[in-house]
């Protein structure tokens, strides 16, 4: 038998029950105890190897965005600039361009990019569709990190593995990995306008992740990390990701124009008093509430609401549908429009004075209108 060991009897307070009580027992030392030797690993499976390759290949062009803004102290008379929020976000091409989220530099008066070898680049503002959430930057001076491949979102089946990099909560550089667990959802922006199409994941995505990308297991962008729901603002296992095909065609206008061009008809509509007033009159559709002026609709002989001689209110056109879709609010209109550009010609069938029209209408740009 091995003596190599000593025996000591310890007396420890503790609570029982919460009341103080005393343990008695025995300790046993052995000075003699070595480290456990190590086990072998078998080799990993293939399908940790692929994420881990995934994963070292495209980190480096997974940027840390920090957005800063100006700060006037008056009893100094200075202006100075703080840090506000940090986000995360991608290399879009070889000409220093990077993707984000609106809401990540939303009120900065200048941003930085860094690197994940903790290079700190200063960021142009290229263009911003708030519509969408996406943003648009440019790294002063070369950077070196390749782009992330493009992917599509249109043939994305429930059950895809997915994987998120981003920089949670200021820690950098963090890969979570889940499912595409549902698709066509559809989230409100910062300006409130619906996104369409949007991606939902169960891939952890927390505050810090937004901007960065959505990948499949073949390391192709397929969506922007925008959002969560959450009860409590911590990841829940249900994230959102702006679809890559919106991303596709909102990033080269930005690029190219600053701005996007959408496709419109140019009227306003007015869901609650069209929801009062259509249903007391059983019709279906929303209340044309305005035409503007030199627009698609106004050539097309569409009329709003309006007041009679009288000053009585009188209604003008309802709006049933865009060619076969139906329209009930304007959310309705505008993702109806997502599937069109200005130029496009559509049927719009509408209530007039008892009846159920046709019409055929080119849209508008909506770079026209804001012109």
């Amino acid at each position: 038998m091995n003596q190599n060991f000593s025996w000591r009897t310890l007396t420890l307070a503790v609570l029982l029950g919460g009341t103080a009580g005393y343990v008695m027992f025995t300790q046993y030392q052995r000075p003699d105890a070595e480290p456990r030797v190590v086990t072998a690993r078998p080799d990993l499976p293939s399908g940790e190897k692929e994420t881990i390759g995934l994963f070292q290949r495209l980190a480096p062009s997974v940027v840390f965005i920090t957005n800063r803004q100006r700060r006037i102290d008056y009893s100094r008379r200075a202006v100075t600039e703080v840090d506000a929020g940090t986000g995360s976000g991608f290399v879009w091409d070889d000409d220093g361009h990077v993707v984000t989220n609106f809401h990540v530099i939303q009120g900065a008066s200048s941003a930085t990019i860094a690197f994940d070898n903790d290079r700190v680049y200063e960021a142009d503002l290229v263009g911003v569709y708030p519509e969408s959430d996406i943003a648009v930057l440019k790294i002063r001076g070369g950077h070196g990190a390749p782009p992330i491949a493009i992917g599509t979102s249109g043939d994305l089946q429930v059950g895809q593995a997915t994987f998120a990099i981003g920089n949670p909560f200021g820690l950098d550089h963090t890969l979570t990995t889940g499912v595409v667990s549902a698709l066509g959802r559809t989230i409100k922006s910062v300006t409130q306008q619906p996104i369409s199409n949007v991606i939902q994941t169960d891939a952890a995505i927390n505050p810090g992740n937004s901007g960065g990308p959505l990948l499949d297991s073949a390391g192709r962008l397929i969506g922007m990390n925008t959002a969560i729901f959450s009860p409590t603002g911590g990841s829940a296992g249900i994230g959102f990701a702006i679809p890559v095909d919106t991303i596709n065609r909102v990033v080269p206008q930005l690029i190219k124009t600053g701005m996007v061009e959408r496709a419109t008809l140019g009227i306003a509509l007015n869901d609650k008093l069209g929801a009062r007033i259509l249903s007391r009159i059983g019709i279906e559709g929303v209340l044309i509430a305005d035409v503007i002026s030199g627009s698609a609709a106004e050539a097309a002989g569409f009329t709003g609401l309006y007041r009679d001689a009288r000053g009585t209110l009188q209604l003008g056109d309802v709006l049933q549908k865009i060619d076969d879709r139906p329209i009930k609010s304007s959310d309705d209109l505008y993702l109806a429009m997502d599937n069109y550009k200005p130029g496009d010609t559509v049927t719009v069938t509408y209530w007039r004075d008892q009846k159920v029209l046709t019409k055929k209408v080119m849209l508008d740009s909506s770079a026209k209108q804001r012109g």
